[in-house]
């Protein structure tokens, strides 16, 4: 009876037994996750004290590579240390060390922000959040936001005020060329619907294209207000001359550029022009591209990188050719091959093209000119110079391509080969991509 009823208790109780044993296997597992978060902790806050008492510093970001062999998102600690460039990753899945610490090029302190992509070792890591409290601090209060525009006035000298923009120290995260409508200008100025110049207002910043901007620095709202100037440009010439007002507006309302007031407003306004999800179109600005009679034209991440965008947008101008569309583009590996993919089998360097396409944010241009007219993607391919800058420095000295380009794939500028392609990639940026 004893072995009966000890039988049917363990009959009775197996699925109980069971439940409990998962139970205890879960709770280890989760014990165990929860020891190695932890000691992942200690040791990065151990490292940073070690690293501090030898006076160099490390930040610390989460990021996320997309393997498209496996089709999953793979998470790691990017550690980077400014002190000579070098980056360490550490698998968050694996839970082991991924990259020993080395130096890699292309990896600078001004590209670790939320939201923008780096390349490492081929790998295209975006960035979506601090990993210590330490980098939080230290980044955010070195990288504010504010919003810039540039107004219908003044896109004609958009070259000039770039530079302005860059040799300031500002970064240009954002950028996009966009045709408002009274209804986008009504909702983007509504603080100042009621008052006496508010038709006046919608009037002048819909009567032709602006370039709206999302601009990084240290402090960016005060210093972008104070780069801009007073509102009136006739009293920034008194008091500020060297203000982009002073530079390049005419008065009170054709004063040449906007700001925000504020890192309130700055967040509003940044998000009306480039908004982080779906938004109803009506209210979306909507690019400025022609998708006819044009040529397309990159300026490429090493450019960008250096600080070029305002003096490749000048050269362009001066050669009487337009920017009629132009926005920031941050291509990944699929789409960087999908673009070049007529040169695949075709140049050596194509591997080294698409690493560059992808390595960091693009200006994609579409152009026009009204006096090369038919001409233009044989004239402006002319202007951009031969694929090989050292070849450029000696046929054509003035190219785009031998004032900026450093190599045969660093070479500064993307340009239509072919006057039938121009249209094709003009309407891969400013139409599929959009």
């Amino acid at each position: 009876m004893v072995s009966d009823r000890r039988l049917g208790d363990k009959c009775v109780f197996q699925p109980f037994i069971v439940q409990r044993r998962q139970l205890r296997t879960v709770s280890a597992m989760g014990n165990k996750v929860f020891i190695i978060a932890l000691v992942v902790a200690l040791v990065a806050i151990s490292l940073n004290n070690y690293l501090k008492r030898k006076g160099e510093t490390r930040y610390i970001f989460h990021t996320e590579w997309y393997d498209p062999v496996s089709a999953t998102v793979n998470k790691f600690h990017l550690s980077f240390f400014p002190r000579d460039r070098s980056v360490e990753m550490y698998d968050l899945r694996a839970q082991r060390l991924f990259l020993k610490r080395i130096p890699v090029e292309g990896v600078e302190e001004r590209d670790l922000y939320l939201g923008n992509t780096i390349v490492v070792l081929s790998r295209q890591l975006k960035i979506t959040d601090y990993a210590d409290a330490f980098t939080r601090e230290q980044i955010t209060s070195k990288r504010q936001r504010t919003f810039a525009m540039v107004k219908p006035d003044a896109v004609h000298r958009l070259g000039e005020i770039v530079d302005v923009i860059q040799s300031r120290d500002f970064e240009i995260s954002q950028m996009k060329m966009v045709q408002l409508t009274r209804l986008q200008a009504a909702t983007f100025y509504r603080e100042h619907e009621g008052r006496p110049f508010f038709e006046s207002l919608l009037d002048y910043i819909t009567s032709g294209p602006v370039v709206a901007m999302e601009l990084i620095t240290t402090n960016a709202v005060k210093k972008w207000r104070a780069t801009l100037g007073p509102t009136d440009s006739q009293e920034a010439r008194s008091i500020a001359p060297e203000s982009i007002r002073a530079l390049f507006g005419k008065d009170k309302q054709l004063n040449a550029g906007h700001g925000s007031d504020s890192d309130i407003s700055a967040i509003r306004e940044i998000e009306f022009f480039f908004p982080s999800s779906k938004i109803n179109d009506d209210l979306l600005p909507q690019t400025t591209a022609k998708l006819a009679n044009n040529t397309c034209g990159i300026i490429k991440p090493h450019a960008v990188s250096k600080g070029h965008i305002g003096s490749i947008l000048k050269a362009i101008k001066e050669e009487e050719f337009d920017i009629s569309a132009l926005q920031i583009f941050r291509m990944d590996k699929v789409q960087s091959e999908e673009f070049l993919e007529v040169y695949k089998g075709v140049v050596s360097e194509y591997p080294g093209m698409v690493q560059q396409l992808m390595s960091g944010p693009l200006v994609a241009l579409e152009i026009t000119s009204g006096v090369h007219g038919p001409q233009t993607p044989i004239k402006f391919r002319e202007f951009v110079g031969p694929a090989d800058p050292e070849v450029a420095r000696e046929l054509r000295p003035n190219s785009l391509r031998a004032r900026f380009g450093e190599d045969i794939v660093k070479n500064a500028f993307h340009c239509s080969d072919l006057p039938d392609d121009g249209p094709l990639e003009v309407e891969y940026f400013f139409k599929i991509l959009q």
